[in-house]
């Protein structure tokens, strides 16, 4: 069991007012076998991969119905279609990347300055620690107690100023891979609402069924993309789905009246 499946099972005893359930979650057993398996690429880059999927459906599913709503036909919507996908696939993997690894930089500066200001001012250093603890309502014997266990192994010492005094957490994501994910889940994600196009290229399909088909396909990605935004956000997934479906539809309907208004200012 990870520590992400543990705590998911603790959340839905109390949800549910399942004390045995929560009791489950919290044994010991559990809480080591979690600690054992924490970690893996599902859960690190979990976000990236429903709000990439998500940003590449709506962009896309927006050209096209932008163009459908200016009737300009099929080789425009895969050409416009396309272009976007693949340029917006790569801005967003490399705004991604530039993201994480900035924030890795800045903590890793941060670091070295709390280590060398612990290393050089270890007086002060106690005292900004312990004054976080009191702040958190610690009496002064325990907020004492605290810094000096706290105090006792530097690499422990650091790790306490970065988490308790700055409140900063180590991303442990590698910032490629957050890019490639990224990159990955915008294009097929965001190739959806092209599918009936692409697909009318090798078989025949109605003209006039085209931007329909792409509707409802559209939509259903969305929804169930929207429901997937729980395993991040941890809400209610049939609310989460509806709420992206609607975002998508004005995103595709402003769109569409967009290119209705302005269809023959190119004629």
């Amino acid at each position: 069991m990870s520590v992400i499946k543990r705590i998911d099972e603790a959340r839905k005893a109390f949800a549910n007012g399942d004390e045995p359930a929560a009791s489950r979650a919290h044994s010991r057993d559990a809480i080591a076998r979690a600690a054992e398996q924490h970690g893996g690429i599902g859960s690190q880059y979990l976000g990236e991969m429903v709000y990439g999927g998500l940003d590449g459906i709506i962009t896309t599913f927006a050209v096209v119905s932008g163009v459908a709503g200016a009737q300009l036909g099929t080789p425009i919507i895969l050409i416009l279609g396309l272009a976007n996908l693949l340029a917006d696939g790569f801005s967003m993997a490399v705004g991604a990347y530039l993201s994480a690894k900035s924030e890795h930089e800045y903590y890793q500066k941060e670091r070295e300055r709390e280590a060398w200001e612990v290393e050089h001012f270890p007086d002060g250093e106690r005292a900004e620690l312990r004054e976080v603890y009191l702040q958190r309502g610690y009496t002064d014997e325990e907020a004492t107690q605290l810094v000096d266990i706290q105090s006792r192994d530097p690499k422990r010492w650091v790790d306490a100023m970065m988490v308790d005094e700055l409140g900063m957490m180590k991303d442990e994501s590698n910032p490629l891979v957050s890019g490639g994910v990224t990159l990955v889940a915008f294009v097929v994600a965001g190739a959806i609402p092209l599918l009936v196009y692409l697909l009318g290229l090798v078989i025949s399909i109605p003209p006039q069924a085209n931007f329909p088909l792409a509707i409802v396909l559209s939509g259903l990605a969305l929804f169930s993309l929207g429901a997937a935004k729980v395993m991040v956000t941890k809400l209610n997934p049939i609310r989460s789905g509806l709420e992206m479906l609607v975002v998508g539809g004005l995103a595709a309907g402003v769109a569409y009246a967009v290119g209705a208004l302005l269809k023959g200012i190119g004629s």
